[in-house]
Order: structure tokens, then C-alpha cells, then sequence
């Protein structure tokens, strides 16, 4: 029976079958176009139904968590024949893959309908029902849901990876005489499944595949939130051809990419944890219990640099005079929604002196180096695991590579490089083995949305259908993303937590935590259950899950723990020195203008960061400031100069106030801190003051082309 999902207008639907089929694995071959602002090339997904995986799982140790263990009913269908064909003799054009593409501006020569089917027939959806039971319709085809939007689809095809040269190894046969669609399912099959120790030739396979002639294009058709592929005849997930071919660019105005300038003018494109993830980047399935590997090959102008979440450090491969080509990897499964990118002029950041110390410790180990003949300890699906490599599980510091825009190229220099090593070496100490190989770490441009990173939450999605395709509760909203509430009680939860337990049982913990569920999806659940299953019982008093839920998660306003805890706070000797220095600011601000001349000056305390933070607060209560107090504020701790977020209570206080002279600090706070600036156009709205209201106005007017997207939605609600 088919299950209608029926989201509000901020709901965002998740359409992808995922109870039929997973994919395991992508190759992306895209070049990027900073001209049109589009990405353009072709995505092959490697699939493996979930009948053949269920299966499996009874005899292994991958498992999936599913939504649905429902199983589905199978029929028979009319196997597809085809004749052995040879990579090596097939025609070809242009491009990476040697394969004709649709080129930019090139017109769909397939008619007006190209190779899709009756919408009707093909997906039973439409832009209001959301029609999910797209498993066994008895005598229907199957039909492979796949979600995307803001995606040109130019073709679809099955890839004949029975051409690849080689590949006859996975069938048990010397050669390959006669190709059937069960034979190309059963060589994908046999490929998706190699074991951890085989990655490289795995993955050379694919991208032999990847290059594989088509052999036969599919019927597909798009709506706003999904990709619908089928094949005639094909009734099950098991007969749907487990490799595909996909023909598509991007949009412009695609909402998993950010098209800007750096903060040198520079152009350059990034992913930035979009709401709809990177549905708008590349077809996919959106559900994270869809984990995946994947490989991508980037085209760029020369002078531009690429940088992706792979496993590898990626040095460009000339193509052209004038174009380069990158190429990453990441051998540990995960959500789509991890996939990055980032393209631009950046400058790497490279230290001055490197120590031979330095180099032996930052050695980049391969996952080939790994001993996996311990494999079985992890609870994760089998991967090239940094934890069964003993020199893996000592490396304090991976390898690393610093990138900024060329104008912050000082700064990062002096001020962050330094700090990286430190970090890496921090974090080993307390969580443990590196769970990646390599770390690049990217200066993004001011407009980019630091607050709306959070992915969404399966417990947080709607009805979950047979196919496994389901709805994120008010999803889409842009609002969503600056509510805090949740992050900050989260955090002063663990505070809490650590305090409690006392640093050494806590940071025990999360090593223990982190090396038993490396790999794997997991749930606020099973953190607080393994926590407090870890804790002596004399520690753990009366605390419980269901006590930390209602306490923390559930129950609105500041838990009494926590108001505990700001109590003992002020008491500390760091507030109090703060508290001291509040009263000093009081008594400057009560004097007259004119001052007695014996009268002593005071001496202010140099501050840290977040006593200025604190401090700022504590004036953000006065009733009134006067311009002088607000002057030598900003003159005794250089204010303009601190980070952002002592500058923002600072701009809190200017606009509070009504200081005219310091209006200049918020509108480069409003330019060159957009995500936090957000919450300053409320104010200067909210107050009514026709000028602050002008300095909204005016730097919204500066901005909001470069602005994301549901931050510039939200402003212009405020001021219009």
C-alpha cells in the first residue's frame, strides 16, 4: 500500500528507497564553470539491493541500520542480452572518460520529452502527494528514487561494466562469452563487495567502470525534490541495473553550493551545509543510513585550487593548456551529506621550518599500510580502518595543509599555522587514533553560514515509509538554523557531564566512545547509555537517561543544574575579576563631565577574550552608557581589533546606545561577519531609530547578493 507523505511548506522530504536499494559507492568526473556558475559532467553509482545485503548481514558483520525490515516480493523479469563490447574499440569524443557528454549549450536532441517517461507512470509524484512504496508494484517496473533538486538531468544509462578489460575475474570464468543484466549485477556485486585489504584494485575497478561504455540509456523523470529512473522490464531492485550513468550539471542558483568572491575578490565556489545537503550538487541518497564510498575528478581553470573532503592530498594533473584536474577518495562509508568542496585562488599555508621530527610524525600512511588481519574488532562495516593499524593508532599529528585567500596569507601565517600541530596533538591525546588520514583546513568567505552546519536528525523526521523515504520536520525553514537553543544546552550538558564525573573518567569515556563507534551511525541514545553503563556507580547518582532527556533536551528554560553552575561561576576568581572591573566601568560612567582635578584615574585589568565577552554582558544591563564610558571602552581594550565575538556584544552596546561614532564597527560587522551579524539587524530594526535603521538597510544592500541564502531570507523579512 502506497504511503502518502504530505510535508507542510518548510518540510524537507527525504525520497530517496533506501529500503529497496543502497548505494555503495559514486564516481563523480565534474568540471567546474565559474563563468555560468555551474558544475557539469556525469555521477555512476554503484548499487547493491537490500535483499542480497540482508542476507549478507546474517553472515558477516556489515550491517545497516534500516528504517525498514520490511522485506519485498520478487518476480522474475526478461533478462537483457547483450554482445561483449571492449572499452578499448568503442567509440569515443572528448572529456576525462572518453565518452561524449552534453556539452555547455548543447540543446537535448531527444525531443521535447528526451528519454523521459509519463510522469504519471514513471514516479507517482507530484509537488503536493509523495508517493514512497517504489519497491515491487507485481507487475510495474521498478523505479530507482534518487533525491536531487536544482538539477539539469541531460541522460541516463546503464554502464556495461562487463566491457571493463579484466573484469571477467569477478565472474569465475576465464572470459566472458555472453553478457547478461544478471551478470553485470553480479560482477557489481562482487566488486562492491571486496574485501577492506583490496581497496586500491577495488577502486581502480571503479574508475575503470566508471569509463565503461553504455549499454542502454533508462527512462528517467525529475520533480522538485527526487530523480525517478526505471528500466523497462526490470521489476525488483534485484534486476534494476546496479550501475548507472547519470548526465547532469548543476543550476546556478542551486541550493547546496555558494558561488562568491573571497575575502580577496577573488571568485570561488563552496559546499556550506546546506539545508538541502548536496541534493543540488549531485543526485543521491539523502538518508544516512545510505553510508557510501566515493571517488571525484574535478576539472579547473589552472589557477584555481580544489579541495575536497577525500582521504588523499590531491596535487593538480594538467589536462590542457589553461585547465587542471583533481582527484580525491574517501574509503570509509559515510552519509553523502559529508561530500565537500571548495574551489578558489586559494594560497597554502606551509610552515617555515619543518623539523625532521616534524615530517616523521606528519607521514602520511596510506590505508594499504594497515594490518587488516585483525578485522572483526570493529563494529563498523569493513573499511581500510585506521584503528587495526598500529602505526595509525600512535600518530599524533596527521599530515595537514592550511589554505587561505591570498590577502589573509600573513595572518594565517603568523597567527593560525602555529596553532594546528598543537590542536592535532590535543586531540590525539584525549580522543585517541585519528579516525582520517589527512586534514585541510580552508579560510572560508565571510558569508559563509557558520550556524546552519547542523545535519538533520533522523529521530527529528516524520513517518517513515516502506521505501524508507521520510520528511524532515520543518526542514526547510530558514529560520531553523539561528535557533541555538539546542547546541548551547548540548554543550553545557557535556560541561555538566565532565564536571560531574571529573576530567579523567569523562575523557576516559571518549576515547572508549569514540574507538566503539568509530564508523558507525549513532544517537544521543547511545551516547548516554554507554556513558553512564561506564561510570561507578557512585558517580552516577540519580542520573539516567530519561532524566538527562526531560532535564535537558525536553524541558524549556535553563536546566537547574546549570543555574547551579552559573552560581558557583561568578564565585570563581576569573568572574570575579570581571565583577570587579564592572564596577569600575559604573563608577567612570556616574562621574560629571567635569572632574575634580585630584581625583584619581582608574586602572583597568587586562582582560582574556571571554572576560571581555563576560564583561560587555555585564554593561549590556546598564540602563544607560554614556558616549565618553562607550569611547574609553573601546580605546582601553581595542575593542574593534578583539574577535568576533567580543565585537558583537561590543556592536549590542553601540546600537543599545545609540553611539553614533562607533555605527562604522557594525556596518564591518554586519559586512565581514555575516552569520552572527544576523542577530544585529533584528536590533537595529527592533530599536526604531530611523539612522540605525539606515545602517541596516545599507549594508543589507552591500551584502545580500553574496549573503546565503536563508540568512538574506531572513533579513530582508526584517527590514521589509
Amino acid at each position: 500500500m502506497d504511503v502518502k507523505l504530505e510535508p507542510s511548506w518548510d518540510d524537507l522530504p527525504l525520497m530517496a528507497n533506501t529500503s529497496h536499494i543502497l548505494v555503495k559507492h559514486y564516481v563523480l568526473d565534474l568540471d567546474v564553470d565559474f563563468e555560468s556558475q555551474i558544475f557539469e559532467g556525469t555521477i555512476v553509482l554503484f548499487f547493491e539491493s537490500r535483499n542480497r545485503l540482508e542476507k549478507q548481514s546474517g553472515s558477516t558483520k556489515e550491517t545497516c541500520r534500516s528504517e525498514s525490515n520490511e522485506a519485498c516480493r520478487f518476480s522474475t523479469p526478461e533478462p537483457c542480452h547483450s554482445p561483449v563490447t571492449d572499452t578499448r574499440t568503442s567509440s569515443s569524443k572528448t572529456g576525462y572518460n572518453d565518452f561524449a557528454i552534453c556539452g555547455k549549450g548543447e540543446k537535448d536532441t531527444s525531443g521535447k520529452d528526451g528519454n523521459h517517461d509519463n510522469p504519471e507512470q514513471a514516479s507517482g509524484i507530484s509537488s503536493s502527494k509523495y508517493c514512497c512504496d517504489t519497491g515491487n508494484h507485481g507487475s510495474e517496473d521498478f523505479l530507482l528514487v534518487l533525491d536531487c533538486c536544482d538539477l539539469s538531468v541531460f541522460k541516463v544509462e546503464e554502464v556495461d561494466v562487463a566491457a571493463v578489460p579484466g573484469i571477467e575475474t569477478f565472474t569465475g570464468s576465464p572470459q566472458i562469452t555472453f553478457v547478461s543484466e544478471e551478470l553485470r549485477n553480479q560482477i557489481v556485486h562482487e566488486l562492491v563487495t571486496l574485501p577492506a585489504d583490496r581497496w586500491r584494485e577495488q577502486f581502480d575497478y571503479y574508475a575503470h567502470c566508471s569509463q565503461a561504455p553504455g549499454c542502454g540509456e533508462l527512462l528517467f523523470d525529475t520533480d522538485t525534490w527526487s530523480l525517478q529512473i526505471r528500466k523497462t522490464g526490470a521489476q525488483t531492485a534485484t534486476d534494476f541495473p546496479h550501475a548507472i550513468r547519470i548526465w547532469y550539471s548543476t543550476k546556478p542558483q542551486g541550493r547546496s553550493v555558494t558561488w562568491t568572491s573571497d575575502q580577496s575578490g577573488r571568485p570561488c565556489v563552496y559546499t556550506m551545509g546546506s539545508p538541502v545537503n548536496n541534493r543540488a550538487l549531485f543526485p543521491c541518497q539523502e538518508p544516512p543510513v545510505a553510508m557510501s564510498t566515493w571517488q571525484a575528478t574535478v576539472g579547473a581553470a589552472a589557477s584555481f585550487v580544489v579541495l575536497m573532503s577525500g582521504e588523499n592530498s590531491a596535487k593538480p594533473t594538467q589536462l590542457r593548456e589553461g585547465r587542471a584536474s583533481w582527484h580525491y577518495y574517501v574509503t570509509m562509508p559515510m552519509p553523502a551529506s559529508t561530500f565537500t568542496i571548495a574551489v578558489g585562488s586559494w594560497a597554502e599555508m606551509k610552515p617555515e621550518i619543518c623539523s625532521s621530527e616534524d615530517l616523521a610524525a606528519e607521514r602520511s600512511l596510506t590505508p594499504s599500510e594497515a594490518d587488516f588481519r585483525c578485522v572483526g574488532i570493529c563494529g563498523h562495516m569493513e573499511y581500510p580502518c585506521r584503528f587495526q593499524n598500529p602505526s595509525a593508532t600512535t600518530q599524533e599529528v596527521i599530515p595537514h595543509r592550511v589554505f587561505a585567500p591570498v590577502c589573509l596569507q600573513g595572518a594565517c601565517q603568523e597567527t593560525l599555522l602555529p596553532l594546528v600541530r598543537p590542536c592535532l596533538s590535543a586531540a590525539h591525546s584525549v580522543l585517541g587514533t585519528h579516525p582520517f588520514s589527512r586534514l585541510d583546513i580552508l579560510i572560508v568567505p565571510a558569508n559563509f553560514p557558520s550556524l546552519g552546519m547542523a545535519r538533520p536528525n533522523k529521530e527529528k523526521t516524520g513517518h517513515v515509509s516502506d521505501s524508507g523515504s521520510s520528511v524532515i520536520k520543518h526542514g526547510l525553514n530558514p529560520e531553523k538554523v539561528f535557533m541555538q537553543v539546542h547546541y548551547l544546552k548540548g554543550y553545557f550538558l557535556l560541561r555538566f557531564l565532565a564536571q560531574r564525573l571529573g576530567d579523567d573518567t569523562y575523557f576516559a569515556f571518549l576515547r572508549k566512545f569514540v574507538h566503539t563507534f568509530h564508523g558507525q551511525l549513532i544517537l544521543s541514545q547511545d551516547f548516554l547509555q554507554m556513558l553512564l553503563e561506564n561510570i561507578p556507580e557512585e558517580k552516577r547518582l540519580d542520573l539516567s537517561v530519561e532524566n538527562i532527556f526531560r532535564d535537558w533536551l525536553e524541558s524549556s528554560g535553563i536546566p537547574q543544574p546549570l543555574q547551579t553552575e552559573r552560581q558557583a561561576r561568578a564565585e570563581c576568581g576569573l568572574a570575579r575579576r570581571v565583577g570587579a572591573e564592572v564596577h569600575k566601568w559604573i563608577r567612570v560612567n556616574r562621574r560629571p563631565h567635569k572632574r575634580k582635578r585630584r581625583e584619581t584615574e582608574e586602572v583597568f585589568e587586562k582582560l582574556l577574550p571571554d572576560q571581555l565577552v563576560l564583561l560587555l554582558e555585564h554593561l549590556l544591563e546598564q540602563k544607560t552608557l554614556n558616549p565618553r564610558t562607550l569611547q574609553s571602552l573601546k580605546r582601553t581594550y581595542q575593542l574593534s581589533q578583539q574577535d568576533a565575538e567580543v565585537r558583537h556584544r561590543w556592536c549590542e552596546l553601540i546600537v543599545k546606545h545609540k553611539y553614533t561614532k562607533a555605527y562604522k564597527d557594525v556596518e564591518r560587522f554586519l559586512q565581514e561577519d555575516q552569520a552572527m551579524g544576523i542577530y544585529l539587524y533584528g536590533e537595529l530594526m527592533v530599536s526604531e531609530d530611523a539612522r540605525q535603521q539606515q545602517v541596516a538597510r545599507r549594508c543589507f544592500e552591500l551584502t545580500k547578493e553574496q549573503m546565503d541564502r536563508s540568512s538574506a531570507q531572513v533579513v530582508a523579512e526584517m527590514l521589509f
